[in-house]
């Protein structure tokens, strides 16, 4: 028993992470990640070509096609483009098919890039061009006898004098350290010579480059999870290529475009095959654009290649409840999420952590589901209690064709966790007398009802609780967390730990040993249970009651305790409603004295009215016409502003502002009046002289 719990905690600490595969939630990612611009195409053809790749792969139609191919053709007919340019270039004509017919342009494409090629002296030289011949000869742009790659085996050998023992690329012979990133390149510039050969390379060449490509996966690194990656070299680092997730996309395009002109199948283990996408799912949903490109890239490489498409074994639901009875359901799929065709899927064990017992399930078989491509089984049958279990598949071919094309990468192990309700029984609370320990109060409690206690104790006293946990299955339940909390009405609260003793939790406070932890405070204190676990379904923090405390006064030197923590909510919550209270109106006069106190106030303007009829006032000298007639009206109205201005300071303006208008008034006044007065001084100068 011991070498099977010894074998059964090494399989676990092997266990790999659940990997899912690309799902709705990627396609919007992508959609928001690569947002056309106001041109309406996706930036520069670098990046408008890696949006356009990561839409192909995931199946979403581009928008404003057509801007994105104007972008494509200027710089094919720019006689200043760089090759990559061109590149780029080509490759987005290739994925939206955009009609380019002009075939002086592409003559003078290909001249451009046979010509580069023959002066190539670095990596890059001949990947760039040998990619861009290739894409030409993919969209038929020119006749196959325009497309000529002369002494295609001593480029062929041009390149491979770069590669290094342990299946890394140099950039460039005068360049001391190799990448893995590298090596993508030179196996996609491997494969544009083999595509555009006019005759076949030597096939001796070919199996060298094929025995480099397994030199090269013995570089892969691996993370805990079980994924596998080429890390990034200083060489790459120092061009700026994106770390270990652009190298390992690299070498999953270079290899992919290699072996699919070659004969033969490359003998690479399934399991790296599938460890590289696992990497690749790892990462989730990216949150870059370049992220979000390498990784659709190269799964869109992994789904079809001629080496093994890998397959992902993902459980819908990782959690099972013994109340609903569900069953284990587990989806069989590629890296892109498409169906898979139906394999024989096998539960080899699955295993409690954390136990020493033999697997509760060994070799079992699930059920494949035709209506929701499913495997299904009903594992909760199996005497499953509630808890977590890693649950070991295996995935198998139905057929040697099928086991030819596919691989799940051996042994996967999952993580489920299986709830259920927990069952309370037996629950009591009682205050113990401290020398006897006889029960002076008990209480029966059901946990299940909202129902209260009301206990009594002094500090001579213990307060003992206890109740027991069982399962659905009927077996013993020990929960995470199970405390017990007193908290006194100036809040206050202890909490408690209960621990397991047997088949029962109880927990007992013995208030002599306790009154300095309890600061000495008498009073009423309320009684919580608080129980909780991930696989319990009815987790509860519940009020049991209420303890009425009586325990000696505090010493002069004991402990207080500590100020209670500031409510943040509280701190920044609305202030309250400032009240006014405003001095009692004192008592008005009557109404009869205020209206004879208005007639004394009229009196005047009364005999002002009487004295201007007794001296004879007329309008004899107003002007009739020009400017005195606008100036004696403008005058006139102005005096009368100043009236209604002093009306409006009566009933509503304060000083200030009555004053602010007052002044610009005056000014007006003095304006006009000047104007009016000369008038009159001149006409009264003029009768006086006749």
């Amino acid at each position: 028993m011991a070498v099977k719990a010894l074998v059964f905690a090494i399989l676990i600490c092997g266990a790999v992470a659940l990997f899912e595969p690309v799902s709705e939630t990627h396609r919007s990612a992508a959609v928001e990640l690569f947002l056309p611009k106001e041109d309406g195409s996706y930036g520069s053809l670098e990046e408008s070509y890696q949006a356009l790749r990561s839409f192909q792969v995931i199946g979403i139609e581009a928008k404003n096609s057509d801007q994105t191919c104007q972008l494509a053709f200027e710089a094919l007919k720019s006689s200043s483009a760089q090759i990559k340019d061109i590149f780029n270039a080509l490759k987005i004509t290739e994925i939206l098919k955009c009609p380019f017919s002009d075939a002086d342009v592409v003559k003078g494409i290909v001249s451009k890039l046979l010509s580069h090629i023959k002066g190539a002296n670095s990596l890059l030289d001949y990947y760039y061009p040998l990619s861009c011949l290739v894409s030409i000869k993919n969209q038929d742009l020119a006749s196959e006898s325009g497309i000529i790659l002369e002494d295609a085996s001593s480029i062929f050998q041009s390149i491979k004098s770069l590669s290094q023992n342990d299946g890394t690329w140099r950039y460039a012979s005068s360049e001391g350290e190799s990448s893995p990133n590298a090596a993508g390149l030179a196996l996609e510039a491997l494969a544009g010579v083999v595509a555009l050969a006019e005759s076949n390379i030597e096939q001796a060449k070919i199996r060298v480059v094929k025995n480099d490509i397994i030199k090269l996966f013995d570089n892969l690194e691996s993370y805990e999870d079980g994924s596998l990656y080429f890390d990034e070299k200083p060489v790459d680092a120092s061009r700026g290529n994106g770390g270990s997730l652009s190298a390992t996309s690299s070498v999953v395009r270079g290899v992919k475009a290699f072996t699919a002109l070659i004969p033969g199948k490359l003998n690479i283990p399934e399991d790296k095959v599938v460890g590289i996408a696992n990497f690749f799912l790892s990462i989730g949903v990216p949150g870059s654009s370049i992220e979000m490109y390498h990784q659709l890239d190269s799964l869109g490489n992994l789904e079809d290649n001629s080496i093994t498409i890998p397959l992902v074994l993902s459980i819908p639901a990782t959690v099972l409840s013994l109340t609903s009875r569900e069953h284990l359901k587990v989806i069989i799929s590629t890296v892109l999420g498409s169906a898979a065709p139906p394999m024989l899927v096998n539960l080899v064990r699955a295993v409690k952590v954390d136990s020493k017992d033999a697997p509760i399930v060994h070799d079992q078989e699930l059920q494949f589901n035709l209506e929701n491509s499913a495997y299904t089984m009903d594992f909760l049958s199996k005497g499953v209690d509630v808890g977590k279990y890693y649950l070991t598949f295996e995935v198998l071919p139905h057929n040697v064709e099928h086991g030819k094309t596919y691989s799940a990468g051996g042994q996967v192990q999952v993580l489920i966790t299986v709830t259920g309700i927990i069952k309370i029984s037996d629950a009591e609370i009682a205050v113990l007398d401290t020398d006897t320990g006889s029960a002076e109060t008990l209480k029966k409690l059901d946990l299940s009802k909202e129902e209260n206690v009301s206990l009594s104790a002094n500090h001579l006293q213990r307060l003992h609780l206890s109740f027991q946990m069982t399962s659905p299955p009927g077996g013993f339940f020990k929960p995470h967390q199970v405390f017990l909390r007193l908290r006194h009405e100036s809040k206050v609260e202890h909490i408690f730990l209960l621990k397991s003793s047997g088949k029962k939790f109880e927990s007992v406070l013995d208030f002599l040993g306790l009154v300095e932890q309890f600061y000495y405070l008498s009073g009423a204190y309320t009684i919580e249970l608080a129980v909780g676990d991930s696989t319990m379904e009815n987790s509860f923090l519940k009020l049991l009651g209420y303890l009425e405390l009586d325990l000696p006064e505090a010493p002069e030197n004991a402990a207080r305790p500590r100020p209670a923590a500031v409510d943040i909510a509280l701190r920044f919550a609305p202030a309250a409603e400032i009240t006014h209270i405003f001095r009692t109106p004192e008592k008005l006069p009557p109404s009869e004295l205020s209206y004879a106190f208005l007639t004394l106030t009229l009196l005047p303007f009364l005999g002002f009215l009487i004295g201007l009829w007794s001296l004879g006032v007329n309008l004899k000298n107003f002007p009739t016409a020009g400017l005195p007639l606008v100036s004696a009206i403008l005058f006139h109205s102005g005096i009368l502003a100043v009236l209604v201005l002093y009306i409006l300071f009566w009933v509503k303006l304060n000083l200030f502002t009555t004053l602010k208008y007052l002044g610009f008034l005056g000014l007006f006044l003095v304006a006009v009046g000047h104007s009016i007065l000369s008038h009159l001084a001149y006409i009264s100068s003029k009768v006086k002289s006749n």
